[in-house]
């Protein structure tokens, strides 16, 4: 046998060893995984929208097997999926209040006073980052629907007056748009609330309403109409505490707003007419 033929014989052997010894490492040293963590991610959706907190549906499941997060997080799932994976590890059912989002702005082409003409690229967030867009209220909408392309649920559009829509029957809340909007405008609400505050102008009054027709002036007058620790001025602006209560009176409350910044939403504005 010739040096070379034993040289590759010796790599050969070498080779087998070092194989073996890696499958009896991998063997030794394998974490066995929970199986319920493949269920629970049968059960969800699917969507790695990333609204529970987790960067996709897998993780969620390894955190919600091992304890780290409740079975309720998975807004597009909604109840049925809580439920389902609440089931599945014994745990008790809770109740999953269903939110979506909503859109604190009435800063519509009519409403909002244009301070210039934009021509950079059209995105909310190069917008703000430079020039901060056309309008002269910088808290408002700025128009150029960052939020309607980052939807993964087709649940919203950019209306003809440059505001966005959200389409409630297809929002499930995972609060992608929320993330999305660099003026911090979109909001994840409960679906049943009735009465917003459809401003996000913290400029003093006669400021505020100098930019937007419907902007909050910092009247107080709502706040004086709520009951008591029910709303609240804040920043020169309007501040729902106890949602609940002030939609209970809701008709006093909206009735003292002088610019109409706080309205029943449009889907209970058309109930009560």
């Amino acid at each position: 046998m010739n040096a070379l033929t034993g040289a590759l014989l010796t790599m050969a052997i070498l080779g087998l060893i070092f194989s073996l010894f890696l499958v009896l490492a991998y063997k030794k040293l394998k974490v066995e995984e929970d199986p319920r963590i493949h269920e629970i991610v049968e059960i969800l959706p699917g969507a790695n929208c990333g609204g529970c907190g987790y960067p996709g549906c897998s993780a969620y499941a390894e955190a919600v097997v091992r304890g780290e997060a409740p079975p309720n997080l998975c807004a597009p799932g909604g109840q049925e999926v809580a439920e389902a994976i609440s089931k599945l590890l014994g745990l008790e059912i809770t109740t999953m209040e269903k939110k979506v989002a909503k859109l604190m702005c009435r800063g519509s082409i009519e409403n909002a006073v244009r301070r210039a003409e934009y021509t950079g690229i059209e995105t909310c967030r190069v917008a703000d980052a430079t020039l901060k867009g056309d309008k002269a209220c910088v808290y408002g909408c700025l128009g150029f629907g960052d939020c309607v392309r980052s939807c993964p649920f087709d649940a919203m559009y950019m209306g003809e007056e440059g505001l966005p829509h959200i389409i409630e029957e297809k929002c499930t809340g995972c609060g992608i748009c929320v993330e999305t909007c660099p003026r911090d405008i979109l909001e994840l609400v409960p679906i049943e609330r009735k009465v917003f505050v459809f401003c996000k102008n913290i400029e003093r009054g006669a400021v505020a309403r100098k930019y937007c027709k419907v902007a909050c002036i910092a009247c107080g007058l709502c706040v004086k109409a709520a009951p008591e620790g029910t709303m609240k001025m804040e920043n020169n602006l309007a501040v729902v505490i106890d949602w609940k209560s002030v939609d209970e009176h809701a008709e006093e409350i909206i009735a003292k707003c002088p610019t109409k910044a706080i309205k029943l939403d449009e889907k209970f504005a058309e109930v009560e007419v």
